[in-house]
């Protein structure tokens, strides 16, 4: 053998080597098949980044959850004025007057029971209030000193015949706030009939001191 040939054979193995070294090398970076991806890597929060807790959509929430809470009778001061606020076709109108006197916000929404009683404590006389769908039923809140209203339909009672009414003379008004089962007492004087005529009508709670 030549000593050309023996340094072509020479250079020759040096090439396969070298070949094998780099597609070993590319096998042990490939992912063998089936294998899990490698996982993503997690992102961290930077100081001065908003967190989920201080997000618009979580403040909502937050806020939502923490809207004020009915209010308790106990926590309003319930008056009733004594000039109406307005008459139509044989009635009067007098604003029940609701005025939170806690120190924190409630709500009130819907309708108050109301009705003409003998005294504090006493019994009723004739039928109670029915409600009245003029206006819309809203979420009124108030903070604490502000005072809302429902405006109360008290009809004449001279509008029934004598015999049909039972003529007598109310002189307190049994007023529960909207879904509350513990009354407040108002004084109130006005004709009423001691027979089953119905006399008053009120409307939902309102925001503001009376109507337009």
């Amino acid at each position: 053998m030549t000593s050309s040939a023996s340094a072509a054979r020479v250079l020759a193995a040096a090439v396969v080597l070298a070949c094998s070294a780099a597609l070993a090398a590319g096998c042990g970076a490939s992912s063998a098949p089936g294998a899990a991806p490698a996982a993503a890597a997690t992102p961290t929060v930077s100081a001065g980044t908003a967190s989920p807790a201080s997000s618009p959509a979580a403040t909502a929430t937050t806020a939502q959850a923490g809207s004020a809470p009915p209010c308790a009778t106990s926590a309003l001061k319930v008056t009733v004025a004594t000039v109406p606020g307005g008459a139509a076709a044989g009635s009067s109108y007098y604003p029940i007057q609701f005025a939170n006197v806690s120190g924190a916000s409630c709500t009130l929404y819907g309708y108050p029971g109301v009705s003409f009683v003998t005294a504090q404590g006493g019994s009723q006389i004739g039928p109670a209030a029915t409600r009245n769908p003029a206006t819309a039923q809203q979420l009124v809140t108030l903070a604490p000193g502000q005072t809302v209203h429902a405006e109360l339909q008290v009809v004449d009672a001279a509008n029934y015949p004598p015999a049909d009414c039972g003529a007598v003379t109310a002189r307190w008004l049994k007023v529960y706030p909207p879904n509350q089962t513990a009354p407040a007492y108002v004084g109130f004087t006005a004709p009423t009939c001691s027979k089953p005529r119905q006399i008053l009508s009120v409307q939902t709670v309102q925001p503001g001191l009376a109507g337009p």
